[in-house]
């Protein structure tokens, strides 16, 4: 399992990951839009909102940093983007019971802002504020998602 810092962006996401890149001599960069996954037709994503980041990854030495644009259009579920809500702790484990767990424990006293449940882009995925307001996200298989959806669209 690993911990990995999230950081989210108001748009800005793509010139994040050029300059943390650079600055951080990244030896493999992940990137994947919004366009580049398939759009729910009841709740298309307006189209200034397509080619915002939906999320990506830089590593570096023994390092990783996962990015992405919070969508304007979900800022009714998510709040409004400002210190403290801009940085995520992303624990990304394989290990559905592991991960369940580590859920069940930080979520007390806190609030879910997302159950763990199948989404599209993971097979178990959930958010929650811990109860010093701490974000975290809770991810089974961010890097097949980002490989798997690079590779469909050569990004």
């Amino acid at each position: 399992m690993s911990a990995i810092a999230y950081l989210n962006f108001d748009g800005v996401a793509e010139q994040a990951i050029a300059f943390y890149s650079e600055a951080l001599h990244a030896t493999e960069v992940k990137k994947v839009k919004f366009k580049d996954f398939p759009q729910d037709p009841n709740y298309p994503l307006p189209e200034n909102e397509l080619n915002m980041i939906m999320e990506s990854s830089i590593e570096f030495a023994d390092g990783k940093i996962m990015m992405s644009d919070l969508l304007p259009s979900m800022k009714n579920v998510t709040g409004e983007l400002m210190k403290g809500n801009n940085v995520w702790i992303s624990l990304v484990n394989e290990n559905k019971q592991e991960l369940e767990e580590y859920f069940t424990h930080l979520s007390v006293g806190g609030y879910v802002i997302m159950p763990l449940s199948h989404t599209p882009w993971s097979s178990c995925f959930g958010m929650l504020v811990d109860k010093f307001g701490v974000c975290w996200k809770f991810n089974r298989d961010a890097d097949k998602f980002l490989d798997q959806v690079i590779s469909n669209h050569g990004n």
